[in-house]
């Protein structure tokens, strides 16, 4: 038995050419007074090029591609142009750098810390997540020092027009990336926001995972869970040849986890993981069906917590770069099933290396995770991390040592994987917003921290993106 990672969370909520960042902020600087229009002056940047303008109440939004090395550690290797967006307020107002580690949204919308301080929104697409990916691909590219470099490089184009603070933020892989950031330029960020972010410092060390679920929730919950996750194996003839069937109407197939079983397998010992991880606990334990459940009842159960398109050839494939990087040097959460004993087929299944295509290698770093882990103790100045009791991520959080400073790290009570600054506890809110707004350097005229931007149902919506789970 290995790992599980599960749906990612994207807190929507949302976020060159080649050489060294300074010269591009220099010929930014150079070229930005010509005119006052921001569009220009964005479009000023040697690298930058518009994809599109889109119209949104109170900003400005351009969608964006960006001329990026593709190694920046020998940038006469080649380019690749990956895209970002860019909400505009004012250049009189701090920015929020956010990316969700994954694909960016090419519709506005706003970070949490975006509303609070009121700012602009520049959001990033991660390296290799399509279209940002170099073609022809090398994978030993895709490494979190290399991503830490993209942002480096776009803050310092942009940091020329946008000369106020700045806040790194994302939620789950996003908040790993900002926190990732903000180790490898500590500089660039006066602050970072880190939502539901893991931290596998010992990728085979996973016991906080085990004693999560033997603690989250209440029994009564956790037996029900158990005992269907149980029945979806017993009934695993019926309900495999459903999948199938589905599989083949829908036009999904299963070359890369290797057939349908398997698929369905990962599927079940991912479901208690997806349960925790999203699923609202006050509501959704009463409705966890009993084992006389009918077959119906059971599929449709099933597809809400796990969603059967995710064990898919086709549901997998986007989130490549994702595995990849689990396997090489994210790590993953690993967990056991004694409720599922003697009823798995394929122990150890359940991995990254299972969807990664096998043409791809992959060497699992065990550097990176302690580095970063390290730093973080003992170097971390104006971070927040936010995480959820409930949320399994939780079981392997970033933590502050003695060397930290101005930083936090909060819990919402009962909180899953959606969990921000908004759902703490009064006491927790008010000081997360209160530190947030004085690292954004925001404050009224008569010196009080500035109230947060007014709620815009389309700007402030969440987006939940599952994501397929990937078991070890």
């Amino acid at each position: 038995m290995r790992k599980a990672i599960r749906w990612l969370l994207s807190l929507t909520v949302l976020i060159g050419t080649v050489g060294a960042g300074s010269a591009t902020a220099g010929a930014a600087t150079a070229a930005a007074p010509k005119t006052k229009d921001i569009k220009d002056r964005i479009l000023a940047i040697p690298g930058m090029k518009l994809i599109e303008e889109k119209p949104v109440d109170g900003y400005r939004y351009f969608v964006l591609n960006y001329t990026q090395p593709i190694d920046h550690r020998h940038p006469e290797e080649g380019t690749f142009q990956q895209r970002l967006t860019v909400l505009h307020k004012s250049v009189d107002r701090p920015t929020v750098f956010f990316t969700s580690g994954y694909n960016v949204s090419t519709e506005a919308t706003r970070s949490e810390p975006t509303k609070i301080i009121d700012g602009n929104q520049v959001s990033l697409e991660y390296r290799y997540f399509t279209p940002s990916r170099p073609k022809p691909t090398d994978w030993k590219k895709l490494d979190i020092k290399q991503a830490a470099n993209d942002q480096h490089r776009i803050f310092r184009a942009l940091h020329s027009i946008y000369g106020k603070n700045w806040i790194a933020t994302g939620g789950s892989k996003g908040g790993m990336t900002a926190t990732y950031y903000r180790r490898f330029f500590p500089h660039d960020m006066n602050g970072t926001v880190a939502y539901v972010a893991p931290n596998d410092v010992k990728n085979d060390e996973d016991s906080a995972y085990d004693r999560f679920f033997k603690n989250v929730g209440t029994a009564e919950c956790r037996t029900a869970l158990a005992a269907i996750e149980r029945e979806t194996l017993v009934r695993r003839k019926e309900m495999v040849k459903r999948f199938q069937a589905w599989a083949e109407k829908e036009k999904q197939t299963f070359k890369t986890v290797g057939s349908a079983d398997r698929a369905y397998e990962v599927m079940v010992t991912d479901l208690v993981f997806g349960f925790w991880q999203y699923q609202p606990a006050e509501t959704a334990c009463a409705k966890v069906p009993g084992p006389t459940v009918s077959t119906n009842e059971l599929w449709k159960w099933m597809d809400e917590v796990g969603g059967f398109a995710s064990y898919t050839d086709q549901g997998m494939e986007s989130y490549t770069p994702y595995y990849y990087q689990a396997g090489t040097q994210l790590g993953e959460p690993g967990y056991g099933y004694p409720q599922l004993e003697g009823l798995l087929k394929y122990p150890g299944i359940n991995n990254s290396r299972t969807f990664v295509p096998k043409d791809i290698p992959m060497r699992f770093d065990k550097r990176a995770m302690p580095d970063v882990d390290r730093w973080v103790r003992h170097h971390a100045n104006r971070m927040m991390f936010v995480n959820g009791q409930y949320d399994p991520w939780s079981s392997e959080h970033f933590a502050l040592g003695s060397g930290a400073r101005n930083s936090y790290v909060f819990t919402v009570p009962g909180g899953n994987h959606g969990s921000n600054i908004a759902k703490l506890k009064e006491a927790d809110r008010t000081k997360a917003t209160a530190e947030l707004l004085d690292w954004a350097g925001v404050r009224a005229p008569d010196g009080k921290l500035a109230a947060p931007a007014p709620y815009d149902k389309k700007l402030d919506r969440q987006e939940i993106r599952r994501m397929p789970m990937l078991q070890p």
